[in-house]
Parts: C-alpha cells; structure tokens; sequence
C-alpha cells in the first residue's frame, strides 16, 4: 500500500511538474462590447439599420399590395367567370412568389443584406483583429477567444497550429 501511494504522489508532483512547464496564458475578449464601444462599429450599424429599413418598407409595401389583391378577389371571387377567376389567381401567385424571391434575395441567408453587414463591417473586423493580435502579443497570451455566441478562437499562437500536421495526416490516410 506505500508503495502504491509512493508511486501515486511521484506521478502527480511529475505531471504537475509538466504541467507547470507547458501553461499557457488564455484571455478572452467580448465582441459586442467592443462593437458598442467603437464609433465606425456605431456609424457602420447605423447605416446597416437605415437599409435594411429600406428593404423591409419595400417588402411591407409588397405584402400589403398583396394582401390588398386577394381581399378584392375574395369580394369578387363569386361574380368572375372562371377564365377571369383562374387569371387573377394566377396573377396572385406571381405576386405571393416576388414577395417570397424579394425576402429571401435580401433576407435569407447570404442575403443582400448579410452582404452589406459584411461590406460595412469588414474595415472595423480587420482592426479589431489586429487590436486583439497585438494586444496578445503584448500581454504573452497563446490564445484569445470571443465570449460572444459560439466559442471563437481569435488569436492563436503560430506555435501551436497544427493545421498541416492534421491535412499531412489526412493526406496520408488516404
């Protein structure tokens, strides 16, 4: 039983040991506080939220007309002749369809407005990133993440990239 305990506590001083000689300073940055704080961030959300105002009155005026049509085919829906029932529904349609072609160009994913968020923000992102980078150099850090959302890895230390000893490793498993 000593020496089970003996060889036990070797094991932990010498992993603590290693442990010691292998630390890496972490930190962490909020991005939404950074964004709030940063006045091109304020001006580029300002104009964001101006187009996209924009894009949502254009997409209300085109539901309403929609909407606006179909009550009027409801009202006359009864009195048509069929060839003129089957015209308007068909008209109906195209409508409901623009609407819905219209929300996803601008709205659905990869969007114009997703484009736009991306050409207003990338100048602020690329400064923030190297704000982030030098501030991790000077402060010794091996690796920063965004506490925003998702866990991101923002800075690493080219050290500890081992991108192409995986690709290597994927490569040769082939």
């Amino acid at each position: 039983m000593k020496k089970f305990i003996l060889i036990f506590a070797v094991l932990i001083l010498q992993s603590g040991f290693m442990f010691a000689q292998n630390t890496q300073k972490t930190g962490y940055v909020d991005s939404e506080e950074i964004l709030k704080a940063l006045p091109e961030a304020i001006k580029a959300q300002g104009r964001l939220d101006e187009i996209a105002k924009g894009w949502y009155a254009q997409m209300d005026s085109m539901n309403a007309q929609l909407q606006k049509d179909f009550a009027d085919y409801q009202k006359q829906q009864g009195t048509m002749p069929a060839d003129k029932r089957k015209e308007v529904e068909q008209t109906l349609f195209a409508k409901d369809q623009e609407l819905k072609v219209f929300q996803q160009r601008v709205f659905g994913q990869g969007g114009d407005l997703f484009k736009k968020q991306e050409e207003l923000f990338a100048p602020i992102k690329d400064k923030v990133i190297n704000a982030i980078n030098e501030v991790a150099k000077a402060e010794g850090m091996t690796f920063v993440f965004d506490k925003v959302g998702e866990t991101v890895l923002l800075y690493a230390d080219p050290e500890f990239d081992i991108t192409y000893k995986v690709l290597d490793r994927l490569k040769r498993s082939k």
